[in-house]
């Protein structure tokens, strides 16, 4: 029976990157994926690296800055081994507060003044006189990003298993064996769960992940420079590519495992879009999806090592997976291979939900 050293459960962009990061630390890698892989909230993102203290839970503020800071290498380094683009693009974000955020945050309202007059940085957005401030963060196609990992862990030697989703961690004499599938059986003596929301299914540790709708919309806009920017709004928010699609997002709903989207939903979207871009009245829509992001009861990730050796988890990453890919990658490999931490994951513990009831 073939083994490999680490088998990852998950073939999203935190497993795709924890698989990479794996191989060039010479472990034999197995990607297990129910789908395909990078299909599920990965590539349903929008792909804004979000690093900003007033949207960022204070205990993530480091991994998530860190994470931004190794953004340009990481895309680099795929975009040259898989030959995809994965357009990152650095040209910030305009955000629209809501009143709870000028209410909560007025030093960062005040303090974070546009670098130039709204209609110079965007002609395009229609006349208003509510306050905007501007944020240097940058944004990605998570399409072009998890199809660019998929391509570089397959290059560097990383075997997949698709369509055929892991039931259990395989445990024997108290440690991790192996996975055992739908359909099979696969042998390592260490797995990590990347399943996102799908993570607490998995026996033998229930990880209280959960389901998190965000339904999308994507509009072909009439020229490839409509917006420069990512706008963010209470209501909405526009975030372009470079090829001259804007998507137009998102919700947060509490849906269980539906995938399905709302017609009267991406009907608003589309109506706020044209009400804050005139042009995009002569936008096309050229379609819309929902993804499932993974949440957990207290918003924060779950990383480390479980209560089972050899089993490792890393998921629960809602809203920031596509940001926090990178130094998840670093940390996870890092505890796997038994090497020095250069940051505390204690508050992001599996072992924190441990006294946490189940629910009745």
């Amino acid at each position: 029976m073939k083994s490999w050293d680490v088998i990852v459960i998950g073939g999203g962009i935190i497993g795709l990157s924890l698989s990479i990061e794996l191989r060039k630390r010479g472990a034999k890698v197995l990607v297990i994926e129910r789908g395909e892989p990078g299909h599920e909230a990965s590539s349903a993102a929008g792909g804004m690296l979000v690093d900003c203290s007033s949207e960022t839970p204070a205990a993530l503020q480091p991994l998530a800055t860190a994470s931004a800071r190794m953004y340009p290498e990481f895309v680099h380094e795929l975009q040259v081994e898989s030959g995809v683009d994965v357009d990152l693009r650095e040209q910030g974000a305009i955000v629209f507060p809501s009143a709870d955020d000028a209410h909560t945050h007025p030093e960062l309202v005040s303090a974070s003044l546009l670098p130039a007059p709204l209609a110079e940085l965007e002609p395009a957005l229609a006349e208003t006189d509510r306050p905007a401030f501007f944020i240097s963060e940058r944004s990605v196609d998570p399409r072009g990003l998890t199809t660019a990992a998929w391509k570089t862990a397959k290059k560097r030697g990383v075997d997949f298993s698709s369509g055929d989703p892991a039931i259990s961690v395989n445990v024997a004499r108290g440690r991790a064996t192996g996975v055992i599938t739908a359909k099979t059986a696969f042998a390592a003596p260490k797995v990590v769960n990347c399943a996102g929301a799908w993570a607490g299914q998995i026996a033998p540790h229930p990880f209280p992940t959960r389901p998190v709708k965000g339904q999308m919309l994507c509009l072909a806009a009439p020229s490839r420079n409509v917006l420069k920017h990512v706008v963010r709004s209470p209501q909405i928010y526009l975030i372009p590519r470079s090829d001259g699609r804007i998507l137009v997002g998102t919700t947060v709903e509490e849906a269980g495992f539906d995938k399905r989207t709302d017609p009267a939903t991406i009907q608003h979207f589309h109506q706020s879009a044209m009400v804050m871009v005139p042009q995009l009245q002569k936008s096309k829509i050229l379609e819309d999806w929902a993804g499932l992001r993974p949440g957990t009861p207290d918003a924060l990730p779950i990383l480390g090592a479980t209560s089972t050796p050899g089993y490792y988890v890393a998921t629960g990453h809602f809203r920031d997976g596509i940001l926090l890919a990178p130094i998840t990658a670093h940390i996870m490999a890092s505890l796997m291979m038994e090497c020095e931490l250069a940051y505390d994951i204690t508050p992001f513990s599996p072992q924190r939900f441990a006294t946490i009831p189940a629910s009745p």
